[in-house]
């Protein structure tokens, strides 16, 4: 191969991008060149084919068929004939019109399901196969630090093992199907300063080690990533794009990782642009490579030109271009893409929004919702006036996050159709309660600080039986809404005139059901002290709206748990559950960081009890650990109760988190059943790193514990380990095991 050859098949091309139609990607306007023509930029051919159905609202039948033309062009017109591999976002779904949309990852979080989110990962990797894609560029992988950050609403969660496991099923989902799946964003990008996007991170080692970077191991080393996309972040002014520690010693060293190295949009230009660490777009890429990234996303801004001059002019050995070559044509080969039969025509019949895809995005969406406070008014029943007000309840796009493509893509083409059935929640609530007699009123808008419709919904709540008040976010990009990437919060009060609108609710004394769709977590105390009963939606989907309706109603049975803490206010933030005891509240500061709700927390409309925890009293340090409990519906009704594992290091040579979750099961039962629940912890879930770097488990006493949420412990044994310190190896690759028995 030539150098040009070789350099074209580490960078991307993106076609159809106008810059009228909007941005869509960090600095699109700056970055992006004039419209490129295909067959100029492929004359060497190309590594991949950026989001050809992901740019614009195009048919997807008509799409494919363009795609595969794309590839039978390179296959006949190049000297080496090598098609390309085509991308595209698939983080709520594929990102295409027409395309299903899923709830977005908080609500994988609040689910407890991997099994279901697999389940998801599947059939969106079939969506993409049949279109000829070949890479997924989902899920994202970072912890939540940060409710101001707006892209909380593409994160799984604040505990990482518990994002590592919903994300590990998502990966191994999508590849059953022949995709790769791309993990986001290799590392810390979640860490930055204040909340705001694209900011510095300052993260200790330790940090990046025990919270940061497990999620990763575990999607790389357990599920089989084929994909990771670095972090935009730089760690103590180091950024990710140009760190051969992260890219290469750990990733690939330590963890043993094989696939490709892919550069989030524009990030080795970055590098100097934005970080100030490179002197020109070729000494970017000369880092970006050596550091350990294959490929240059979303086009060639500098693997092309300017890396050629880099190799020219002796800045970078050639054999390093060789180096991620042979990782970019390995993975082609192990897609079919260079078998001399490969046949890139499309085949069958084009459906991306299928009665079998609705239908798993509707039992996410119900497992999604979160009952979080309750005085009784739900289930509603009865013939009943029925007030339907706030800014969400009667909008479409409350229900879709922002890289949906209903937000991402179509608000730069006004007039075009969602091109998928979504009903409004208030459309919903009509179906779902027809004896109801629902009236409505916006009251103000999202965050347009309008309060000229608040006191006519005060006068509608006030002549109602009940109030349904539906608060939270518009999903957007770059500040074009309240929650999404680039879309970060000085404040975690609601947007806009919402929490006076809610003021003026509450007070009339009408028993108000207020509902949140949202990307993150607000602060609202008020709120979950007054009204009625609080419920919890994370951006839910094309069929979120019937999910909630159906649980106000009581035809579902709600049973989703909190995957972030709901915080008392802004000055908290950073905040985790996993802080260490001089992270709690003491008479050292008037402020005091615990949330008014805890992680894990959620009501259902049935009750269990819970008896027999038993755990081991004595281990080796460096074994797993065996605990059971039984769990059994006490109530009427049939519902899921999320039983949840904790371990807490009482004494170590470093601070470690008062509680950190270990393990989880989602048991569903029928009234009056009940279940035995046995984990098996491994030692790989006790590690930590300890004072000389090394990651281990030291002897001693450790509390396991069975709790409701963070904050409901339920029962606690002493487990003592034993032995001398265990250095963790790093081999071990088990997770808990969780076993579930009859037990009546």
């Amino acid at each position: 191969m030539s150098l040009d050859e070789k350099l074209a098949q580490l960078v991307g091309v993106w076609l159809n991008v106008n810059r009228e139609e909007g941005v869509v990607a960090p600095l699109q306007d700056s970055m992006q060149g004039e419209d490129v023509q295909f067959e100029a930029f492929a004359k060497d051919g190309v590594g991949q084919i950026t989001r050809h159905f992901g740019t614009r609202p195009v048919d997807p039948e008509w799409a494919r068929t363009a795609l595969a033309g794309r590839q039978r062009w390179l296959r006949e017109n190049t000297r080496l004939g090598i098609p390309a591999l085509a991308h595209e976002e698939c983080l709520t779904g594929l990102a295409a019109w027409r395309a299903t949309t899923y709830p977005v990852p908080p609500a994988w979080g609040a689910s407890f399901d991997p099994a279901l989110v697999e389940e998801m990962g599947r059939r969106i990797g079939e969506s993409m196969r049949s279109l000829g894609v070949h890479q997924g560029l989902a899920p994202v992988l970072d912890v939540i630090r940060d409710q101001r950050w707006g892209r909380v609403e593409e994160c799984v969660s604040e505990d990482p093992y518990e994002v590592a496991t919903i994300c590990a099923a998502y990966v191994r989902g999508v590849q059953s199907t022949g995709v790769i799946a791309t993990l986001k964003h290799f590392v810390g990008y979640s860490n930055s300063r204040a909340g705001r996007n694209l900011a510095p991170v300052h993260a200790g080692p330790r940090e990046v080690a025990d919270t940061l970077l497990f999620p990763f191991e575990v999607a790389v080393r357990d599920a089989g990533a084929g994909s990771v996309m670095n972090s935009y972040a730089e760690i103590d002014g180091v950024p990710i794009a140009a760190d051969s520690h992260y890219l290469t010693e750990v990733l690939r060293d330590r963890w043993g990782f094989e696939g490709t190295v892919v550069a989030d949009y524009f990030a080795v230009a970055f590098l100097h642009t934005l970080h100030a660490v490179a002197e020109d777009a070729g000494d970017a890429a000369v880092q970006a490579l050596t550091a350990g990234i294959d490929v240059e996303l979303p086009t060639g801004v500098t693997y092309l030109e300017p890396l050629r001059e880099a190799v020219a002019d002796g800045r970078i050995e050639e054999s390093l271009i060789d180096r991620a070559l042979r990782r970019v044509l390995r993975q082609k080969a192990e897609l079919g893409l260079l078998d001399d039969d490969y046949d890139p025509e499309p085949s069958g019949p084009v459906d991306l929004d299928d009665p079998a895809s609705r239908d798993l995005a509707r039992r996410l969406a119900e497992e999604s919702v979160i009952l979080l406070t309750n005085d009784g008014v739900l289930p509603l029943a009865g013939d009943r006036s029925v007030a339907v007000v706030g800014p969400n309840a009667d909008d479409v796009a409350a229900l879709f996050g922002c890289y949906s493509f209903v937000q991402h893509v179509l608000p730069h083409f006004p007039g075009v159709e969602t091109g998928i059935a979504a009903p409004t929640l208030l459309d919903a609530l009509r179906a779902e309660l027809p004896g109801a007699r629902i009236s409505t009123a916006k009251g103000t808008g999202v965050d347009d600080g309008d309060r000229a419709g608040i006191p006519a919904a005060a006068r509608l709540a006030a002549e109602s039986d009940v109030a349904i008040l539906v608060l939270g976010d518009r999903s957007g990009l770059f500040g074009r809404g309240t929650s999404g990437e680039g879309c970060d919060a000085e404040s975690l009060d609601l947007p806009g005139a919402q929490r006076e609108l809610a003021e003026a609710v509450l007070a009339t004394g009408t028993p108000t059901v207020v509902v949140l769709m949202t990307g993150r977590a607000y602060a609202v105390p008020s709120i979950v002290g007054k009204a009625a009963a609080v419920v919890q939606a994370y951006f839910p989907g094309e069929e979120g709206a019937g999910a909630i309706a159906r649980v106000l109603s009581g035809a579902v049975n709600p049973s989703g748990r909190l995957p972030m803490s709901m915080p008392r206010g802004t000055a908290g933030q950073p905040y985790s559950y996993l802080h260490p005891k001089l992270g709690g509240a003491g008479s050292v500061s008037n402020l005091d960081p615990a949330p008014v709700l805890p992680f894990g927390h959620g009501l259902s409309y049935t009750r269990f009890e819970y008896a027999g925890l038993t755990a081991e009293a004595e281990v080796a340090a460096g074994a797993p650990i065996r605990c059971s409990v039984v769990v059994r519906n006490a109530g009427d009704r049939a519902g899921a109760e999320v039983v949840q594992v904790y371990a807490a290091d009482r004494i170590a040579s470093v601070t470690r988190p008062l509680a950190q979750l270990v393990g989880y099961a989602r048991v569903e039962l029928e009234p009056g059943r009940a279940a035995k629940v046995t984990f098996d912890v491994p030692a790989r879930l006790l590690s930590f790193t300890g004072r000389d770097g090394r990651r281990v488990v030291e002897p001693g006493e450790v509390g396991l514990s069975v709790r409701r949420s963070v904050a409901d412990v339920v029962g606690e044994r002493t487990v003592t380990l034993t032995g001398p310190v265990y250095a963790f190896k790093g081999s071990e690759r088990r997770l808990t095991g969780v076993s579930i028995e009859d037990h009546n």
